[in-house]
């Protein structure tokens, strides 16, 4: 995992500008591991704490409003438009406004949500600043908490494990994903 990090921050090498274009693009394919792997990297010092951080918001934000495009751009094709009928488009969309920016803010701590919230957002054709205000307050919050803790376990896996780091860095990760599915399981529990 962390290969496709260090591959893309070294690609990067020094020149900022491409190293940040790294770190977006790293938000694509998975934004927790991204961001752990970052705040790894920023540790070691190959990548400067402040362009990690920035770049991970610039990233995940873009994803976001990706998302809210792809719901948009489903909108138009007709037989994917007529699986939810127009009356219950109409309902949904009415229930929404003026709650955009509470369910987009909601939806990004809770795992497994934003697919199907920001895409179905898009496909109503919620109010895109609510949403993009959302979003990026959202990412804030969750993204400096998220980083903060990897930089601090990332430096005691730096100073105890050695060339292991990674391996812990990875084991990170995969706590992240499978305590992020158990909460969604919580959650789809305890509301049924």
């Amino acid at each position: 995992m962390n290969s496709w990090i260090a591959s893309l921050t070294a690609f990067g090498g020094h020149a900022p500008a491409m190293q940040a274009v790294a770190i977006i693009l790293a938000t694509f394919i998975l934004e927790d591991a991204a961001t752990v792997m970052a705040a790894m990297e920023a540790l070691q010092g190959t990548l400067p704490l402040s362009l990690a951080l920035v770049s991970l918001f610039v990233g995940i934000v873009l994803g976001d409003l990706g998302l809210y495009g792809l719901g948009r751009a489903s909108a138009r094709l007709p037989w994917l438009a007529s699986v939810l009928p127009a009356h219950r488009q109409a309902m949904i969309r009415a229930w929404l406004t003026g709650r955009v920016f509470r369910v987009v803010a909601t939806s990004r701590f809770l795992p497994g949500l934003r697919l199907p919230t920001y895409t179905t957002c898009g496909f109503l054709g919620a109010d895109l600043r609510q949403f993009a205000l959302g979003s990026a307050l959202a990412t804030l919050c969750w993204t400096s908490l998220l980083f903060g803790a990897s930089l601090r376990i990332g430096g005691v896996l730096m100073a105890h494990f050695g060339a292991w780091r990674w391996a812990g860095a990875a084991g990170f990760v995969v706590f992240i994903i499978v305590a992020g599915r158990a909460v969604s399981h919580a959650v789809q529990g305890t509301s049924q």
